[in-house]
């Protein structure tokens, strides 16, 4: 667990040493940093659980029609993802590059994480407190969750087009978001959302009705509806699957929107914070919703860029103690997430190895149940 922990505190040494530097540096030392990450992340060898099997053996069906000279948009494995044929056809496209999955797997990483920076530098305030907030909130699912993951990432570019109004790019880029995970859905209302902040009653109301809604059976019907209609998605029961009572999911909206609302007349009425600001309450929002939901509250990561950056505004400025104390609060509870996540994912986290190496990771069974193509284990470049 080591390795992970010092990523974290790296990145809160990070937000401490830029405290005082001006915005240019801060964007650059985050860019840094991230572009590191991402190649730790890149790097890491099947780990996170079987999902990385699954894209990499897709991918690999790809690669060997195209090197048997086939069209890769013609293969079974292509037509595996239906209506989220954006993903596949970036498949497609890496078959020309590499036909090796962990290199297939490092690159989207890497464009995972260079779009990441691309929104962080173009909508947080203090791109490295950001950071810390992204290592709580995110980074672990960035192991694994690697076709939603990338639909966010492109999805958070379509902000800029809901700040401009204009809705034909905004659409454009949310559709290229909706063919890599049709759980981008969920982002389309997000042009329509006024651009306005609305009275602290009112946001109270809706968390409130949001919680009532969460806890009928409505949700989960919801789910149960677009599975029969779409009938391609192999993993829309994990959404739906009743997870009893998630008291995580509403532990962890309460507390942002208590941040949130003791801070709301910190917030300034410029276009890009009353937006982001509204996003973060939908991240909430879907939380509460999703309650009662095994998955639900992945939706919720189509609005994080939200709470990325409502919290960067409302937690740093060394001319206000009582921010200042917000950003320790909020480092302590981005700790407790991350290490939160570190503790339940260890037994196929632990110990990192990277694939420059032969050999599998310390999640035995995931292996022997996953694993696809044992001639990886003796040389991770043979393909």
């Amino acid at each position: 667990m080591i390795i992970y922990l010092a990523w974290f505190f790296a990145s809160v040494i990070l937000c401490m040493l830029t405290l005082r530097s001006g915005r240019r540096t801060q964007v650059v030392a985050m860019s840094l940093f991230m572009i590191a990450l991402g190649a730790f992340v890149g790097l890491g060898d099947m780990l996170g659980g079987y999902d990385r099997y699954i894209y990499g053996e897709a991918f690999d069906l790809m690669a060997d029609s195209n090197r048997m000279g086939d069209n890769p948009w013609t293969t079974d494995a292509f037509a595996f993802y239906g209506t989220e044929f954006g993903y596949g056809t970036f498949c497609a496209l890496l078959t020309y590059v590499t036909s090796n999955r962990y290199i297939f797997i490092f690159i989207a990483t890497m464009v995972i994480y260079i779009l990441l920076i691309q929104s962080l530098r173009q909508y947080v305030d203090n791109a490295p407190f950001a950071v810390v907030m992204f290592m709580g909130l995110w980074f672990f699912f960035t192991f694994t969750y690697l076709r939603q993951v990338m639909a966010c990432t492109v999805c958070w570019l379509s902000v800029i087009y809901i700040l401009d109004r204009k809705l034909v790019p905004f659409l454009i880029v949310w559709f290229i978001s909706y063919s890599f995970h049709n759980s981008a859905i969920i982002f389309l209302p997000a042009y329509f959302i006024p651009i306005r902040k609305f009275p602290i009653k009112w946001v109270i109301w809706v968390m409130v009705g949001a919680l009532l809604v969460g806890l009928t059976p409505f949700p989960q019907a919801l789910f149960d509806t677009y599975g029969d209609v779409n009938e391609k998605r192999i993993n829309v029961e994990d959404y739906a699957m009743d997870a009893g009572f998630r008291w995580a999911y509403l532990i962890e909206a309460v507390f942002f929107l208590f941040v949130i609302l003791t801070n709301y007349k910190q917030i300034a009425l410029q276009k890009k914070n009353i937006v982001m600001l509204n996003m973060a309450l939908v991240f909430c929002a879907i939380l509460l919703v999703f309650v009662r939901s095994e998955n639900g509250g992945r939706l919720g990561w189509f609005f994080m860029i939200g709470v990325l950056c409502t919290m960067s505004n409302i937690c740093i400025d060394l001319k206000n103690k009582r921010m200042l104390t917000n950003g320790a609060l909020m480092m302590v509870v981005a700790f407790f997430l991350f290490y939160r996540v570190l503790d339940l994912w260890a037994f196929n986290m632990t110990p990192y190895k990277t694939f420059l190496t032969p050999g599998h990771t310390a999640a035995e069974w995931i292996y022997e149940t996953y694993e696809y193509d044992p001639s990886y284990d003796i040389d991770k470049f043979y393909r």
